[in-house]
């Protein structure tokens, strides 16, 4: 059974409340409800150096560009998807997408990047980032 509430026709605020409640906690979908690609992250350090493991799901390895400078290091890709439907030879529903991704992140030391590799296989982009070695710091006497 449905219940009853009391309503003023003529209380604007009521109407307006009703009207927006809940519009700004829903989250926003794109249209055909495909997200864009994302590069989701994980970096660990050990003594040696870096390893960074980077999520790129439907990304080709040749639209994977990694520049490293200094301690500085910046993932992107061109992300092209497309599907298509087809009954027969007529095509009933066709979607594309294309974008570029990218992330940049800050080490806390620079990276040897001459002897940096990167691998990706399954979606996942592996990166081995040795420390750069520290030059010896010495103290200068003042004459």
């Amino acid at each position: 059974m449905a219940n009853i509430v009391r309503r003023d026709p003529f209380a604007v605020d009521d109407l307006f409340d009703d009207l927006m409640k809940g519009f700004f906690v829903r989250p926003v979908r794109y249209l055909g409800g495909e997200t864009p690609v994302q590069i989701k992250m994980e970096v660990k350090e050990d003594d040696k150096g870096y390893t960074v493991h980077a999520e790129m799901p439907g990304v080709k390895k040749e639209d994977i560009h990694v520049n490293v400078e200094g301690n500085t290091v910046s993932i992107s890709a061109e992300v092209k998807k497309e599907t298509e439907q087809k009954e027969g030879e007529k095509v009933i529903h066709s979607e594309r997408y294309y974008g570029k991704v990218y992330r940049s992140f800050t080490l806390g030391q620079d990276v040897d990047d001459a002897n940096a590799k990167a691998k990706f296989a399954d979606g996942v982009l592996k990166l081995t980032l040795p420390k750069k070695a520290t030059s010896s710091a010495r103290r200068l006497d003042v004459q």
